[in-house]
């Protein structure tokens, strides 16, 4: 039997039932309230049912002007309570493991009051610079957030500290040029992630997870990040109490750009602590391309568009002999796998996904 299906546990002591995971998915399934959409609910549920240890939601707004996507779950008010418990009631009934992504869009947000300017680390076309006490709101409001998912019976949390959000904003090199406290330096660039995550993780007890998701390198929208900055990062998040740091590759099967012949994974395992645990993303398919990340230094593999295509992996990747569905799939086919014709609509956005 492949290591993939034992049983690992976090520092802070909880137990994922397996090494398989659901990455966190934009899906816009839900409310423009923030609020859960059924949809939303059984697209989650039917990756639990179908053999997913750990199950993360969506990047959900810790704030109202946080939004990054229409129709995105909030977390930012105890008006979700009710929906969140639902979900998390949902997931735990098939023995998963349910992790609330948690983040904030700063320049990339959709729902900023009317007349208001979103806020990043520096200014830039229609954003202005966050203030001290934007800042102070902004770790507050993360620290509530995970309140909540505590709360609702989520087994923990993942900071979105990837894919060129608020966190990873304040992390760039070149998107942060603040010359006080909270730019300049690593360190200065570093201190938003670091004092949320502190502030995460005295709010909520053990064995409550706190984890977060880095981009080591740039790619899309995730720029001015260089791979020995986003180690030393990993390592001061370690010493904060985070659980897992969750490597964003988008091809996994690559190695990292400033280092050619060093694949991240190997990076960051040297770098951290054991109890740490490294979950990794990007292409995967395959038992074969899990057990290659198991044997790397993984502790946890990540499927995105495979658990989109294969509700069932978890399950179906103990037979030897199974090969995953691969896109493009039909609507059709896509609807008797729980993604509605809303999330639909959206996966037609990347090329070859949605047939016809």
């Amino acid at each position: 039997m492949s290591r993939l299906f034992e049983p690992v546990t976090f520092r802070s002591g909880a137990t994922s039932k397996n090494r398989i995971a659901l990455a966190a998915l934009t899906n816009a399934q839900s409310h423009e309230d923030g609020t859960l959409g059924d949809d939303e609910l059984h697209w989650l549920e039917r990756r639990a049912r179908g053999g997913f240890g750990l199950v993360a939601t969506c990047a959900c707004h810790v704030a109202r002007e946080g939004q990054g996507f229409a129709g995105e779950l909030g977390i930012w008010g105890d008006q979700h309570l009710e929906g969140l418990t639902r979900l998390a009631s949902a997931l735990n009934a098939h023995g998963a493991m349910g992790v609330v992504q948690i983040f904030h869009g700063g320049a990339r947000a959709i729902g900023s009051p009317a007349g208001e300017q979103p806020f990043s680390a520096s200014p830039s076309e229609g954003v202005r610079a966050a203030t001290e006490a934007d800042l102070a709101r902004v770790i507050a409001q993360f620290a509530d957030a995970a309140a909540r998912a505590q709360r609702a019976g989520f087994g923990g949390v993942e900071l979105h500290g990837a894919h060129g959000y608020l966190l990873t904003q304040f992390l760039s090199a070149t998107g942060n040029v603040r010359n006080d406290a909270w730019g300049g330096s690593l360190a200065g660039r570093a201190r938003l992630i670091r004092d949320v995550t502190r502030a995460v993780r005295e709010r909520v007890p053990a064995p409550f997870v706190v984890g977060v998701r880095l981009s080591p390198e740039d790619f899309g929208n995730a720029r001015g990040l260089d791979l020995d900055e986003s180690v030393q990062v990993a390592r001061w998040l370690a010493e904060d109490g985070v659980d897992f740091v969750h490597l964003s590759l988008w091809d996994a099967h690559q190695n990292t750009k400033k280092r050619p012949d060093q694949h991240a994974l190997t990076v960051f395992r040297a770098a951290l602590p054991p109890e740490v645990r490294l979950i990794v993303a990007g292409a995967l398919w395959s038992l074969q391309d899990a057990e290659a990340m198991l044997d790397m230094g993984a502790d946890v593999i990540a499927l995105g568009r495979a658990a989109i295509a294969n509700p069932d992996w978890g399950l179906q990747v103990a037979d030897p002999a199974w090969q995953p569905t691969r896109p493009p799939l039909s609507p059709g086919a896509l609807r008797e796998r729980a993604v509605s014709d809303v999330f639909v609509q959206y996966l037609r956005k990347f090329k070859g996904f949605v047939e016809g």
